[in-house]
Parts: structure tokens; sequence; C-alpha cells
């Protein structure tokens, strides 16, 4: 389980439907939730009840681990809305454990420092209507917790 925190980027509320309410409940406790298909075992993000790879409506929630590497990323340095004042901040494709590719933010790093193939985990931010946005921050390594 990861820590709920206040948001350092905007943190939207989103549209919960029927097949992402399980997903949304989860993340307001901290706990990062994929499908599974049951029966070519993919994983399976964005999380919904029919597995794109075969079809199968056979399918479980699955707790996953949050961990990950940077498979792409971006540094926007221009944006506008309630983005405009945040810059510059990452967008980034993380390749999770368990396989699929979770578009997001990568949070408390320094932005010219994210590389492709960085480790990172999830981290919730609040968006203060009883769910949370998954973003990722990079794994400090073992030398790194030691200085801190």
């Amino acid at each position: 389980m990861s820590e709920v925190r206040s948001p350092v980027l905007p943190a939207a509320a989103p549209v919960v439907n029927p097949d992402t309410a399980e997903f949304w409940k989860a993340t307001a406790e901290g706990t990062f939730l994929g499908r599974r298909c049951g029966d070519c075992e993919a994983a399976i993000w964005y999380p919904r009840p029919i597995c794109p790879f075969c079809h199968s409506s056979n399918t479980r929630w699955e707790e996953f681990t949050g961990r990950g590497a940077v498979y792409s990323y971006s540094v926007v340095h221009r944006a506008g809305g309630a983005w405009k004042g945040v810059t510059p901040y990452v967008l980034a494709y993380v390749e999770l454990e368990e396989g699929p590719r979770v578009m997001t933010n990568i949070v408390d790093c320094d932005v010219d420092a994210v590389a492709i193939g960085d480790a990172v985990e999830v981290v919730f931010e609040d968006t203060g209507e009883g769910s949370a946005l998954p973003r990722f921050r990079p794994v400090q390594s073992s030398e790194e917790v030691g200085q801190a």
C-alpha cells in the first residue's frame, strides 16, 4: 500500500463508472489495482471487464505492485489551464512490472534527471472526491536512502 497525499500537480477527479469504480475506490486507500484475464493471463491496463487481447470477459481484479520503469517521457515546459503554473513537469509512460504501460506523471524528481529505464513506484495524489490519481516517483537507491 502506498501513501495518499495532497496533489503537487493538478488532480482532477476522474469520471467513475461501474467498470472502474473498484479501481478508484482502491486508489483512495493507497492500493493500485489492475485486471488480469483468467483465460490468457494477460495483465490489463486500463482496468476494464473485457480482455483486449483475447476478448474474454473472464477477468478479475488484482493488486499490482505499483512498481515499474520509465518507458518513455517528455518534459512539459508550456501548458495551459490548471497546468500553466506547474511547469516544468514530466509526462511519461511507465511500464509496470506486470507488463502494461500506464500514461502518468513522474513526480518528486529533478525533471532534468529523468531517464528511460529509471525505476519508479506509485504514489497517489488525492482528488478530494473519494479517489486519488496514481502517479510515479523515482525509487531511491539504498545509497540515496542512507544519505537522506
